[in-house]
């Protein structure tokens, strides 16, 4: 069976959204073995995040995102108030997130962000609206050149 071409590389990331980071550092640590590879404060999103890498063996992978808000009226932490902890989003890998957007918009999917922004490890990244893609906050993702 032959695999297409398609939009998206990889699964990314999964975003869980956590009241306490460093509970659920642990927790994923110790029940799944995770590393984490990367911390940081995103003023902008207003949350502080944790990424956890899941090794697919051959140098790749994915990972796990936690996410805890630095205020209660940040996104995620109004995540938090109406839904409590979860998943918040699925992030997917993009060789070009500008033009993901495009293509996209172009099928009729709002977008949340009007160009990419800062993610996660020098990422760029954007984000498309629930309502248009099955009730599912959708990310795409530019990994940062190397």
């Amino acid at each position: 069976m032959e695999v297409g071409h398609t939009m998206f590389m990889r699964i990314d990331h999964v975003g869980i959204a956590c009241r306490d980071l460093d509970e659920k550092i642990r927790l994923f640590s110790e029940l799944f073995e995770l590393t984490v590879v990367a911390r940081e404060v995103n003023e902008e999103q207003g949350v502080k995040e944790a990424m956890l890498h899941i090794a697919d063996g051959e140098g790749g992978g994915s990972y796990i995102q936690l996410l805890e808000p630095l205020t209660e009226d940040s996104p995620v932490g109004k995540f938090l108030a109406k839904r409590g902890e979860g998943v918040h989003h699925v992030a997917f890998g993009v060789p070009d997130v500008a033009e993901a957007m495009d293509k996209i918009n172009e099928k009729g999917v709002r977008l949340l962000d009007e160009r990419p922004r800062h993610g996660s490890m020098g990422s760029q990244i954007a984000f498309l609206h629930p309502k248009d893609v099955g009730g599912m906050l959708t990310e795409l993702v530019q990994a940062a050149r190397p």
